[in-house]
């Protein structure tokens, strides 16, 4: 077991701009691949950029995507968050799938500086000191054992019809008010 948790700052999770909530929104607002045209170090940026590059510009159209060719540099990635936050990642002697999951990395993460050791999963901005509430929160520990329907917990007077009695008698009113030539209808039940 390692003691570098012990270093990191610690937290909770927070989604940046309330994420999620409503819809997703990706975090990485640009990414800008630099390589060199010739150098042997920058040959999975350009086989990425030759097989790669429009099918991950397709599926994300929320991502601006800048291709710049620099002489005689190595191949690097820089990423611009929507919180104004900056990554720059090294992509030299990488392969083209390695820059590629490197490019997934950066488009799902949100951009913050620093790694942070979490306390708990889950954040709320208000938290409850009541708990969880049920629709048996305040009820009485014996309608657990109770068979329904009770007349006891029934809040029906003695003598008041319930209100399938009282459809049946408007139904029963109405059959006796049309007229007899109508053939008699049998209600659908649903």
């Amino acid at each position: 077991m390692s003691n570098s948790h012990l270093f990191l700052k610690s937290g909770f999770p927070r989604a940046p701009l309330q994420n999620g909530i409503g819809r997703y929104v990706c975090q990485l607002q640009r990414i800008t691949l630099k390589y060199c045209k010739t150098s042997g170090s920058s040959k999975g940026m350009r086989e990425f950029l030759e097989h790669e590059l429009v099918d991950f510009s397709r599926s994300n159209p929320g991502v601006v995507v800048y291709v710049k060719p620099r002489r005689h540099r190595t191949a690097v990635m820089s990423a611009e968050f929507l919180n104004g936050e900056r990554k720059w990642i090294n992509c030299r002697n990488n392969t083209r799938e390695e820059i590629a999951k490197w490019i997934q990395v950066l488009k799902q993460s949100n951009g913050q500086a620093e790694e942070m050791r979490l306390r708990k999963h889950w954040h709320t901005d208000v938290p409850s000191v009541q708990g969880a509430w049920t629709p048996f929160t305040h009820r009485h520990p014996s309608t657990n054992v109770t068979e329904f329907p009770s007349k006891q917990l029934s809040k029906l007077k003695e003598n008041e019809p319930s209100a399938t009695e009282k459809l049946l008698e408007l139904y029963l009113a109405q059959r006796k008010t049309t007229s007899s030539s109508d053939p008699p209808t049998i209600p659908e039940k649903n």
